[in-house]
């Protein structure tokens, strides 16, 4: 391979004009962490990545016991320059209280140190992996990598090689395909919250492979956080407030979690048509094909700098623990818009935070294969 740079389109949420690594400076990160030589590691790898990954990039290789493997290596000194740019994190800390006097800026600085601090650990990343495998070993709809653990450290992380279609090529697949693999990944995220507590925050297109068996195979588990039960409960109620346009529950769920920092000096019905412009995607019935286009639209009504509502929402307090959650919705949001996929999303929200029956077949499907370890 070419020791010179080259472009690639980005697998993750790497910026535009990202850069593979030449494959001399890769090997060298895999021999210093598996302190083995590559040659034995591996009978072949490609020294071409297929794909860039957030802060890395991926080969595919055949281990010497003859497993077919994505190899995802961070890209050296990687992490020593984030880790750096932690450390001046504080510095932002004024801007964000001028910006939004009602955020806690130091504990949501301290949440995302902590958060890109996991990142940088692909052991920590493997964890997470292995542990939502365990959850959807046999799922009938979605299919995790195996981790290889033995091949695994903080900047190398190994997995079984999964074929499929890759994004671009959904995205060319019939309507009704796409609706499909749509409401799948919609559940998947949207369930581990409501049923497990647990928020995985990279719902990215390129995180996704329609596998050859019509299951969808899911990567990324970099940003994972647990939900205190009390916490997912407030959340569960305000939802359904919000499905109910009942202004006084809003506000009171709100106040709650620690959203209102003087609930009093806050207009219920105007704290309701934010929150109901922001989730309208997930709460109005009915079936809804979401685009790239509608995608830009909530987000220019719900969301900072150009919401309407950007007065109140300065106002407001982000409970750190919720961070990461607000950030898996946007993202789930802009993957439907990505795979153009149409359902009746308000409907399956209902059924996260209100208990209500499955209302799709798959639903049903994963109704039954979650339901030994289902939670009220």
């Amino acid at each position: 391979a070419s020791e010179g740079e080259r472009p690639l389109p980005a697998l993750g949420a790497l910026p535009d004009g990202a850069r593979a690594v030449p494959f001399g400076r890769v090997r060298r990160v895999i021999e210093q962490d598996l302190d083995t030589r590559v040659r034995e590691l591996f009978a072949d790898i490609d020294e071409e990545p297929f794909a860039l990954a957030s802060l890395g990039q991926v080969h595919r290789a055949r281990t010497s016991d003859g497993e077919d493997v994505a190899v995802k290596v961070q890209h050296p000194g990687v992490a020593e320059a984030v880790e750096a740019d932690l450390r001046n994190l504080g510095l932002v800390g004024p801007i964000v209280k001028r910006l939004a006097p009602g955020l806690d800026a130091g504990a949501l600085l301290s949440e995302i140190r902590e958060l890109i601090s996991d990142e940088l650990d692909y052991e920590v990343e493997a964890q997470h992996q292995r542990r939502l495998a365990r959850l959807f070993r046999g799922h009938p709809h979605v299919r995790l990598p195996r981790v290889r653990t033995d091949l695994s450290t903080r900047r190398v992380l190994i997995t079984e090689y999964v074929e499929g279609l890759r994004t671009d090529e959904i995205k060319h697949l019939g309507d009704a395909e796409r609706d499909r693999l749509g409401e799948i990944a919609f559940r998947f995220f949207f369930g581990l919250v409501w049923r497990d507590g647990v928020v995985a925050g990279d719902p990215h297109p390129d995180n996704c492979i329609l596998c050859p068996d019509g299951r969808l195979c899911l990567l990324d588990f970099g940003l994972l956080r647990d939900l205190e039960a009390d916490d997912l409960r407030g959340e569960r109620d305000v939802m359904r407030a919000l499905a109910d346009h009942d202004p006084q529950r809003v506000h009171g769920g709100l106040s709650s979690l620690g959203y209102l920092g003087e609930p009093q000096s806050f207009d219920r019905e105007a704290l309701l048509e934010h929150l109901a412009t922001a989730g309208e995607w997930m709460l109005a019935r009915g079936f809804r094909r979401i685009d790239p286009e509608y995608v830009t639209q909530i987000l220019e009504l719900g969301y900072p700098p150009r919401s309407p509502f950007f007065a109140l929402m300065r106002r407001l307090r982000m409970p750190p623990p919720t961070l990461l959650l607000r950030r898996m919705e946007v993202q789930v949001l802009s993957l439907l818009g990505a795979l153009r996929a149409g359902a009746d999303w308000g409907a399956i929200t209902a059924e996260h935070h209100s208990g209500k029956a499955a209302s799709t077949a798959h639903g049903r499907e994963d109704h039954a294969f979650h339901k030994p370890r289902a939670h009220p």
